[in-house]
């Protein structure tokens, strides 16, 4: 019996060497497709894709006219998803995003109500500028985001698989924008800092999209191979180690664990969520490098994405000018012991 366990495990890792060994090589060609249209911003693209590949949602944060849109435009097209945008603005309705109710009238003038679905029934939704609408509209696609499938009228409406939302946040002290709740937080995977680019990618940026014609996409893959991939991801073996690491840092992030940083200046920590996203993430991370199982490494590359937007500090701590990036790299580092 043990033999034919091990003849079975062989055969299991056999065969996801080979499911690796074919998905680098489809991670390799969608990275390249998205340097045509995307100049730089190499780890805005690696995180965005690895919350892809985990199956999960990502926030990308940052000033106007980074090409936050764009990447995920370039995104949809590449990974062979149907998208759809939604411009987050004040006046938007939940409506305007679930979809509504409206009442037919047939020949024989009976009347029933039809759902009209709304633009979330899509494989890859663009929400732009997320933070410019209400709490009460945000909060619209905390059902969908979780369980994949939103209530309306009291009937349950499945969305299309895979599901993604990537959206767009412009720095709360700009004018006009509302901050998202914690709860809608901590459904996104990654929070992604896009930063200005590097002067070598803005020049290319002047130089090729001044013309008569941009460079486009084409699509690698499409939804059937996506869901594969993160498949795939799932089934990657993680050490213990590195079980152990994200359970140490994550622990140790939460106040009343220990440490005396974090008990001096959080407010309140991340919950589990923040555990799996890890462990998901550096698996997919691990992928994206053509590696088979995740390493500590993964784990720190990977904190700040994942836990800056699940805890907060104390006022305090903000008083002094300290901010949660400050305390994030101080956990890693005596992580790192």
């Amino acid at each position: 019996m043990s033999m034919m366990k091990t003849a079975d495990t062989a055969l299991d890792e056999k065969t996801i060497i080979a499911a690796a060994e074919s998905a680098l090589e489809e991670i390799a060609a969608i990275r390249a497709e998205v340097g045509k249209v995307i100049f730089g911003q190499e780890s805005v693209v690696e995180q965005v894709l690895l919350a892809v590949l985990s199956g999960g949602h990502a926030l990308l944060v940052g000033v106007p006219g980074l090409a936050k849109t764009k990447l995920v435009t370039t995104l949809g097209a590449v990974l062979g998803l149907n998208s759809s945008r939604i411009q987050f603005t004040p006046d938007l309705m939940p409506s305007d995003i679930l979809g509504a109710e409206v009442m037919d009238q047939d020949d024989s003038g009976r009347r029933s109500f039809r759902f009209v679905p709304g633009p979330i029934f899509t494989q890859l939704l663009m929400a732009d500028e997320i933070n410019r609408a209400s709490p009460r509209t945000q909060s619209a696609l905390l059902q969908a985001m979780q369980e994949y499938h939103v209530t309306v009228a009291g009937q349950r409406n499945d969305l299309p698989q895979p599901f993604h939302v990537l959206a767009t946040q412009n720095p709360l002290e700009q004018e006009g924008t509302y901050p998202l709740p914690e709860a809608q937080l901590d459904r996104f995977l990654l929070e992604v800092d896009v930063h200005y680019p590097e002067y070598e990618a803005e020049r290319r940026i002047l130089l090729e999209t001044t013309g008569v014609g941009e460079a486009g996409a084409r699509a690698v893959i499409d939804a059937q191979r996506l869901s594969a991939i993160q498949q795939l991801v799932r089934q990657m073996p993680v050490p213990d180690t590195v079980v152990d690491m994200i359970l140490k840092l994550v622990r140790s992030a939460r106040p009343g664990n220990g440490h005396s940083l974090t008990d001096k200046t959080v407010a309140w920590g991340p919950g589990p969520r923040a555990g799996q996203a890890l462990m998901l993430c550096a698996r997919a991370r691990a992928l994206y490098d053509g590696r088979l199982a995740p390493s500590i490494d993964d784990v720190f590359a990977l904190a700040e994405p994942v836990l800056q937007h699940r805890m907060a500090l104390n006022f305090s701590a903000r008083a002094e000018g300290m901010g949660v990036r400050d305390v994030i790299a101080t956990l890693v580092k005596d992580a790192r012991g």
